[in-house]
């Protein structure tokens, strides 16, 4: 369980970098580090729930949980736009023209920290 803990530190501390990097008007690298947030909090559980988790999809995390930890409707759809700031917020191909930070807005990282903020309370109460 201590290294569960770990995850689960790791993804408070992440949470509070997205919320320093709203603070700062970086809201690319808000939404990833929510997004980054999420994924440690969420393989924290499955160490919990005696598995090993790899990758970096909230959505597949989330699905490969045990059957018998109910996931709600309002998670999966928070894990699939979490998911769509892991890659696009940090590297500059992954938009038409110019660099990812000039792609995304306050409101999508105010949105990142709230689903952010809603799974690691889903993953505290598993705890």
């Amino acid at each position: 369980m201590n290294r569960a803990r770990d995850w689960l530190e790791q993804a408070r501390h992440n949470l509070r970098h997205a919320q320093g990097s709203l603070g700062l008007g970086d809201y690319a690298w808000a939404c990833f580090a929510a997004q980054q947030a999420a994924e440690a909090a969420l393989k924290g559980l499955h160490l919990a729930r005696g598995q090993v988790a790899w990758g970096h999809s909230i959505l597949d995390l989330l699905a490969d949980l045990p059957e018998d930890v109910d996931v709600p409707e309002d998670l999966v759809e928070a894990a699939k736009v979490l998911d769509k700031y892991y890659i696009p917020t940090r590297y500059p191909d992954a938009h038409p023209a110019g660099p990812a930070a000039r792609h995304y807005t306050r409101l999508e990282a105010e949105e990142a920290l709230d689903l952010a903020r809603r799974i690691l309370a889903f993953v505290e109460e598993k705890l």
